[in-house]
């Protein structure tokens, strides 16, 4: 009797845990569009000048630890953008791409940052009229001392050492300025000439002669070895289904959108005035260092 007890005890925990999973599974699938048990193609897109490397960093990490998903399509259309971002970007691509596949899908221009990230990833597709290449780094500054001079306005600064205020718009630029800034933009540019080195396993010589922030089409960069095939984003998508295995049509997740209230639009629209928004901009213009293409 006991062991007849024990036995229904069992079942009746067997078809639980059996219906626990199929309810998980099936909400997967409703809530987020998760096919139990399939494997996927995440798909992680890079629009716009490259200031800050949180939000793709998030979903990079978010796709990385989802067994679901066994390789990833990195869609890149940006002119470039801040060094420090463009590079934490690559270092977690290449993190990404020693655990699953990464694929990158240039779209219209994937320049200077754009191509930088694109590096961290296991094949580059372009299309042949993109815009890429623009390896170089770039520092833009503005002086508006002598219009503040004929308004009769004199700025001051008390400073702590002589580089201090270098690049400051309140004055000329000196020339020992100008070339502390150069051997700071040179250094900048070593690491970016380094890394299309170490990735696309080139010679460095070779790279330093197109290294001039030339900009490139897709089918140039091919031809040079910048990139690894001419394709769009669906030969992408298939590239990636291929190296992880994928069988047949490939299901795409994307990162989920973050919802933005108008509450919070407000919040901040009333946290920065226009007299802030014009200083801050004057002031980031002082000394902004970027791999990015300047029109």
């Amino acid at each position: 009797m006991v062991k007849r007890k024990g036995i229904i005890i069992a079942v009746v925990i067997a078809v639980s845990l059996v219906m626990i999973v199929g309810i998980y599974s099936l909400s997967l699938y409703m809530v987020m569009g998760i096919k139990p048990f399939s494997k996927s193609v995440g798909v992680i897109e890079v629009k716009g000048v490259i200031y800050e490397s949180g939000d793709v960093i998030k979903n990079i990490k978010d796709f990385r630890d989802r067994e679901d998903i066994a390789a990833v399509v990195l869609r890149v259309d940006s002119p470039g953008g801040g060094v420090a971002a463009a590079q934490e970007i690559y270092e977690e691509i290449k993190k990404l791409a020693s655990e699953k596949v990464v694929v990158t899908s240039m779209g219209g221009v994937a320049a200077s940052a754009g191509y930088y990230i694109s590096l961290g990833s296991s094949y580059i597709f372009a299309n042949p009229g993109t815009t890429t290449g623009s390896i170089g780094v770039i520092v833009q500054g503005m002086e508006f001392h002598d219009a503040l001079d004929s308004l009769g306005i004199k700025g001051f600064v008390i400073k702590s050492g002589k580089f201090k205020d270098t690049g400051s718009p309140f004055r000329e630029m000196t020339a020992e300025e100008r070339q502390y800034l150069q051997d700071y933009i040179d250094n900048i540019f070593q690491q970016f000439v380094n890394v299309v080195v170490k990735e696309r396993k080139l010679p460095k010589e070779k790279v330093l002669e197109i290294a001039d922030g030339r900009i490139l089409s897709g089918e140039q960069a091919l031809k040079l070895k910048l990139i690894d095939e001419l394709g769009n984003m669906e030969d992408a998508v298939k590239k990636a289904a291929e190296m992880a295995g994928i069988e047949g049509e490939p299901r795409l997740v994307y990162p989920p959108k973050e919802k933005i209230s108008l509450l919070s639009i407000l919040l901040n629209d009333m946290k920065t005035g226009l007299a802030d928004v014009i200083f801050d901009r004057l002031m980031e213009n002082r000394i902004r260092v970027e791999y990015r293409l300047v029109p």
